[in-house]
């Protein structure tokens, strides 16, 4: 039965103009009082929120402002305490509450302190960066609908922490758990937006200072070395070490039951701290309908669907940033030439204060091309002398437009409208865009935000420095003595510096279309993407076994026809090992091999390795939690060096299926073997144990086995957890699979949606919410969505409050 716009008007009348139901329990705090009706106060801004299965809410409202009032309300009953401290973060303000010399959780920014954090946020403050963002008129700037979801969004927030109190132990009775404001919300925006630019160089932009005498005569190298500079930039922008990553995928009509389209996707993000995802439905009766996962703190669904079309996200190649290397006047180092006339750099002095401690007041240096920047990651340092020094552009830096794209995909009615909002609003930071839709259409879209730097612009104006970063990972480093090489403006692009619509890798209406965190090139194999510029990625280079993996299962599942979301569900947990599929085979033959079923580890020990070759011959090449022999392979996997693994080298003809055949020939091969074998037995655990005893997570004293595989195994259920032998093996996430959504239709109006989100929607142990669906995770199962109304009144689970602001 489909449900009308009328009825549903109808229904969101009465839900919005009486308490219905009894209070859900969106927090302990709440649970303390006991069960009872929110009745609002006269006016203000109030929301509807309808809580069903795994405590997801379903957020009805009059308008943006409410939505958005409804929405920080929700995530607060989830989620205060990561909230708090992310806004501690973005008000400048952790070296005050938590000392200088503690770390954050790195989801706002790259920060290794707290010190370096606050400078550079408070910087951001104080010179009314996102100030002069929002009053920017649209589309430029965000729309009048963005910033009374930030305004309603901030008043909900406060207005739960005014009526309930907080019993996560992570910040209960916390004096840095206070009201919020919308500029904070719009400040946490922000920050997501320049994580991939000015956030990766946050202690580099802190920490630069002009060279004193001592230091310009000190030994200590003056020029990075070009060679080592370009491995560590490649290594920086490098899509396996990255804390994030995704797949996802689309089926058009043409390979499915039904001729609509089908998309699954999985992002892996860290399953702790401020970058975790949260799950609602938000409704604006006859506006907005739109179901999915925002990043905490952030007022729109990033990822999702609603009843046309379904999207999905993945961590891009493109390099966000790039750099302009200085000619300095000899006379002094804070003045820079271009074009033979001197720019004095602008001075930004920022005060944080510390607890207990004299509060510590440091100046940054700041160019027509962004904040002078001494390192990119400790890896990567770019001295300031007294003749160079190196400047960051981050054309994100003036992006405050992502909540506009994410509204324009919630009103979408097919991928062409997703595409139009991608071109509409260009808000779009560091990921990709892959949808499909109830018409059978599929799109890939590389609509990042990046410098407009073009490979004929590279070429002429690199620096000797840049002539190697380029090619090897994309970052540009720009003569920015020279007036020519500035960055220039696409006719379309929304504003100068970045490229325009008509520049970004896209494809449209392939039979599947899909993206693990490689570049565009191979979105479909048989429709390789070419012709883009370097700084998006490359074209013709070899691929990570993830990416090979998942393009073998999707074309697989395309050329067979006829999918469900059945099909979906099932690719999700498959948790195949692509590297055990190239290579487990060939291990055990050679382990089976070895002159006395022995081996030599890297220290000289001889190692009994024959009972190895035995599990690995006979393990069964998954990752799923009851798997024998998964752990072994991984530990062993972990220790073989990428560069010896193949005795086929990799071949742009053949990019799928190169490199391939294990090199057992190669030294690395029998020590990596010994010492994986040697390092369990010294950890009491069985060589042939099955995974999930080995790889969990613990929550309110029980142990959750945890399916799925390192980057390195290739495995499309991706999880990452820190190896502690001690512990029992793997005994936390760090990162991996978070919002899953498999999503199709069946013509009835309402989409045929399954959802999850592994880690669940509290951190909060006290809450009911704080584990449930990482119970069905570890059983490898689904949460059916609820969409449209019928379903979600039909809920067993519904409890229903009406939340407002009291005056």
């Amino acid at each position: 039965m489909r449900t009308g716009p009328r009825r549903l008007v109808v229904a969101a009348v009465a839900l919005l103009t009486a308490a219905t139901g009894t209070l859900p329990a969106t927090a302990a705090g709440q649970r303390d009082h006991g069960s009872r009706h929110e009745r609002p106060g006269a006016g203000g801004l109030s929301a509807v929120i309808r809580y069903t299965e795994y405590g997801i809410p379903h957020i009805l409202a009059r308008d943006y402002a409410d939505l958005g009032f409804g929405t920080g309300w929700a995530q607060a009953a989830d989620q205060v305490c990561t909230l708090a401290d992310g806004f501690v973060t973005v008000r400048g303000e952790r070296s005050r509450f938590f000392g200088p010399d503690a770390a954050p959780d790195l989801s706002l920014s790259s920060a290794a302190g707290n010190l370096s954090s606050d400078l550079y946020f408070r910087g951001v403050r104080e010179a009314g960066t996102v100030e002069g963002l929002l009053a920017r008129p649209a589309p430029g700037g965000p729309s009048g609908s963005a910033k009374e979801l930030m305004r309603g969004f901030a008043a909900g927030y406060n207005a739960w922490l005014r009526q309930n109190r907080v019993t996560d132990p992570a910040c209960k009775g916390a004096a840095w758990v206070r009201p919020i404001t919308a500029l904070d919300v719009a400040t946490r925006g922000f920050a997501l937006a320049v994580l991939g630019g000015q956030g990766r160089a946050v202690d580099g932009i802190t920490a630069a200072q002009p060279p004193t005498a001592a230091s310009a005569g000190s030994s200590s190298p003056t020029t990075p070395d070009a060679k080592d500079t370009a491995r560590a930039a490649a290594r920086l922008f490098a899509a396996d070490s990255a804390d994030m990553g995704s797949n996802a995928v689309a089926f058009g009509g043409s390979t499915t039951a039904n001729g609509r389209g089908l998309l699954l996707g999985n992002p892996h993000y860290p399953w702790q701290g401020g970058r975790r995802f949260w799950q609602s439905q938000q409704t604006i009766p006859g506006r907005l309908n739109v179901s999915g996962a925002s990043l905490l703190g952030t007022p729109t669904v990033s990822i999702g669907h609603n009843a046309h079309v379904a999207w999905s996200h993945t961590v891009a190649t493109g390099v966000p940033l790039n750099l302009h290397q200085l000619t300095l006047d000899p006379s002094d180092p804070t003045v820079y030439l271009v074009d033979g006339r001197p720019e004095g750099m602008t001075q930004r002095t920022v005060t944080v204060a510390v607890r207990e401690g004299t509060p510590v007041t440091r100046t940054q240096w700041w160019t027509r091309y962004g904040p002078v920047v001494t390192s990119l990651g400790a890896g990567l340092p770019l001295p300031w002398t007294t003749t160079t020094a190196y400047a960051l552009n981050d054309p994100n830096a003036t992006n405050l437009r992502a909540s506009d794209t994410a509204l324009g995909f919630g009103k979408a009615r097919g991928t062409a409208d997703v595409l139009a909002s991608l071109r509409r609003t260009q808000g779009l930071p560091w990921v990709n865009t892959i949808a499909a839709d109830s018409r059978g259409h599929t799109l890939f879209s590389q609509s990042q935000v990046l410098p407009r730097v073009t490979d004929e612009l590279a070429q002429h104006c690199s620096t000797p420095l840049g002539k190697v970063t380029y090619p090897a990972s994309g970052v540009a480093v720009l003569d920015g003595s020279r007036g020519d090489c500035a960055l220039g403006r696409d006719p379309d692009a929304i504003e100068p510096g970045i490229f325009g619509p008509a520049a970004l890798p896209t494809l449209r209406d392939a039979p599947y279309a899909e993206n693990s965190n490689d570049s565009a090139w191979l979105a479909n194999a048989d429709r390789p993407l070419t012709g883009y510029e370097r700084v998006f990625g490359t074209i013709g280079t070899a691929r990570s076994l993830r990416t090979r993996g998942a393009i073998e299962d999707v074309a697989a599942l395309a050329e067979r026809g006829r999918l469900t979301v059945r099909d979906l569900e099932r690719q999700q947990y498959a948790n195949r090992v692509p590297a055990a599929d190239l290579a487990a085979a060939d291990a055990a033959k050679a382990c089976a091999a070895l002159p006395g079923g022995t081996a030599t580890g890297s220290g000289g020990t001889v190692v009994d390795v024959s009972e190895a070759c035995g599990v690995l011959a006979a393990w069964d090449r998954t990752a799923d939690t009851g798997s024998r022999g998964a752990l072994l392979f991984d530990r062993f996997w972990r220790r073989f060096p990428a560069a010896q693994q193949w005795k086929v080298p990799f071949s742009a003809a053949d990019p799928v299926r190169t490199p391939r055949t294990l090199d057992t020939g190669a030294p690395a091969f029998t020590t990596a073997l010994a010492d994986a074998v040697a390092e369990l037995r010294a950890a009491g655990i069985p060589l042939d144990a099955p995974l999930g005893d080995h790889q969990f997570v613990v929550r309110n004293g029980r142990r959750l086995a945890v399916p799925g595989g390192t980057e390195s195994l290739g495995v499309w259920n991706k999880v990452e957890a820190a190896w502690n032998p001690a512990g029992g093996g793997y005994p936390e996430v760090t990162t991996g699979s978070s919002y899953l959504q498999a999503v199709g239709w069946d013509g009835s109006g309402c989409p045929v949606a399954r959802t999850l989100l592994t880690y669940s929607q509290s951190s909060n142990p006290h809450s009911p919410h704080y584990d449930d669906q990482t119970r069905l995770f570890s059983g490898e199962k689904w949460v059916t969505s609820r969409f449209c109304e019928r379903d979600v009144l039909a809920s067993p689970a519904l409890r229903v409050v009406r939340v407002a602001e009291r005056r």
